[in-house]
C-alpha cells in the first residue's frame, strides 16, 4: 500500500492555490521533492537518474573531442578562421542535443517510478488520495506507458531533425539554429515532465499539447529552467524528480479540473 499524504503545507485541500510563474513552479518543484511525505517515492526516479545520466555524461565528456571535429568537419572552409567561436558553438550544441537524449532515455526506464511520484503529488496538493497502486498492476500498466513515451520521442524527432538539418545552412545554422534548438529543448522537456500528470488521468497526447500551449510563456520557461539544470554537473542527477514535482504543480493548479472535465464530457457523449 502507497504512503498516504503527509499533513502540511501542502495537503491542505482547502488550500487557495492560485496559477503562479514559470519559475515559481520550479521552485515549488524543489520543496515538494524534498518534502516529508514524498521522499519515498522520490528515491527510486532520483536513483535510476543518478545512475543512468552518471554513465551517460561520461561517456559524453570521453567523447566531446572526437565530436567537435566531427561538427567542424561539416563547416564551409571560408568560416574555419572562426574556430573557437565555432568550437563553442558546436560544444554547446551538442551539450543540449545530449542533455535532451539523455534524460529522454532516463525517463523511458524511469517513467512508472516518476508517475507514481506525480499521483503522490497530486494527492498531496489536492488533498485527494491516490488510488492504492500496487507492483502488480504497475507492470501490467508498462506496455502502455512504453507507448506513450514513444509517442513523445516520435514527435520530438518530427521537428528535430530539420531544425537540426538546418545548422548545414550558413550563417544561419551557426548563429539562428543554436537559438531556435535550445528553445525548442526546453519545450519539449517541459512537455516530457508535464505528461506523468497527464498521462495519470488518460488525458491523450494531443490533447495536452492543446492545453500546454494556453500557458506558452510559463511552460517554456520551465523547460528552459529544467534544461539549464539537465547540463549543470551535479544539479542534472537530482534535476528529475523535482522536474515532475514541478510540473505536478502547474498540472493541478491550471490543468487538472480542465483536462478531467473534458474527458469526462468526452465519456458522457459516447
Amino acid at each position: 500500500m502507497l504512503e498516504q499524504p503527509s499533513h502540511h503545507q501542502y495537503s491542505n485541500p482547502n488550500q487557495n492555490r492560485k496559477p503562479k510563474s514559470g519559475i515559481e513552479y520550479f521552485l515549488e518543484g524543489w520543496a515538494l521533492a524534498f518534502s516529508p511525505g514524498l521522499k519515498r517515492f522520490v528515491f527510486l526516479p532520483l536513483l535510476a537518474n543518478i545512475i543512468i545520466m552518471s554513465a551517460l555524461f561520461y561517456w559524453f565528456f570521453v567523447s566531446i573531442t572526437g565530436m567537435v571535429d566531427w561538427g567542424l568537419s561539416f563547416l564551409p572552409s571560408w568560416l574555419h578562421w572562426l574556430g573557437y567561436i565555432i568550437s563553442f558553438i558546436v560544444i554547446l550544441t551538442l551539450v543540449i542535443l545530449f542533455c535532451y537524449f539523455f534524460s529522454t532515455i532516463t525517463n523511458i526506464i524511469a517513467a512508472p517510478f516518476n508517475g507514481l511520484l506525480a499521483e503522490q503529488v497530486e494527492a498531496q496538493l489536492t488533498g485527494i488520495p491516490a488510488p492504492d497502486t500496487s507492483w502488480i498492476s504497475l507492470i501490467k500498466d508498462l506496455p502502455r506507458i512504453l507507448k506513450r513515451e514513444l509517442q513523445k520521442l516520435a514527435n520530438y524527432l518530427l521537428w528535430a531533425i530539420p531544425i537540426l538539418l538546418s545548422y548545414f545552412i550558413p550563417v544561419i545554422g551557426q548563429s539562428v539554429t543554436p537559438i531556435v534548438w535550445f528553445l525548442f529543448t526546453a519545450w519539449q522537456i517541459n512537455i516530457q515532465y508535464a505528461d506523468y500528470a497527464f498521462d495519470n488521468h488518460k488525458v491523450s497526447f494531443v490533447r495536452m499539447r492543446q492545453l500546454l500551449k494556453q500557458h506558452r510563456g510559463d511552460n517554456l520557461l520551465f523547460g528552459i529552467l529544467i534544461s539549464f539544470f539537465t547540463m549543470v554537473p551535479l544539479l542534472n542527477l537530482i534535476i528529475m524528480p523535482i522536474a515532475v514535482c514541478g510540473a505536478t504543480a502547474m498540472w493541478v493548479d491550471r490543468y487538472r479540473h480542465q483536462a478531467i472535465f473534458t474527458s469526462q464530457s468526452h465519456d458522457f457523449r459516447q
